[in-house]
């Protein structure tokens, strides 16, 4: 169980030194050209990691004191009302790297017996803070 956590860990700290390159690399308006009606630019998919991030960081935690809390996600919701293709690339890509080296501290403090505590993510069971840090990264 841990071992497969530290994999996860592991995996999310090398993405956090190697995505954020090859993100800046992209030009501005290729990075916020939607590529049909209703589908995400790459800047509001990246908009959507940083949702995903903040969404998981109040799991990560509440989970640990609170008893089966219920913390759903609509993506669509938050990235229309999130105005990303508006804001700076550069410094989306900076905070999606400093929110998720955060949350690679932060599961790395995690106590071993918090990892089968249960969330309510909106789905049809709850599921553990194991499945939870595994399925972010």
């Amino acid at each position: 169980m841990l071992r497969m956590i530290t994999h996860s860990i592991d995996r999310l700290e090398y993405l956090c030194s190697v995505i954020p390159p090859l993100l800046s690399s992209i030009p501005d308006h290729e990075f916020r050209n939607k590529p049909a009606p209703g589908k995400w630019s790459r800047q509001e998919i990246l908009g959507h990691l940083i949702d995903s991030a903040t969404n998981n960081h109040q799991r990560f935690i509440r989970v640990q004191f609170e008893e089966i809390p219920y913390i759903r996600y609509d993506q669509d919701q938050w990235v229309l009302n999130s105005h990303y293709n508006e804001l700076n690339k550069e410094d989306m890509i900076e905070f999606w790297k400093r929110y998720n080296l955060h949350l690679v501290e932060l599961m790395r403090r995690i106590p071993a017996e918090n990892l089968q505590k249960f969330c309510n993510t909106g789905g049809e069971n709850p599921v553990t803070l194991e499945f939870l840090v595994n399925d972010y990264v």
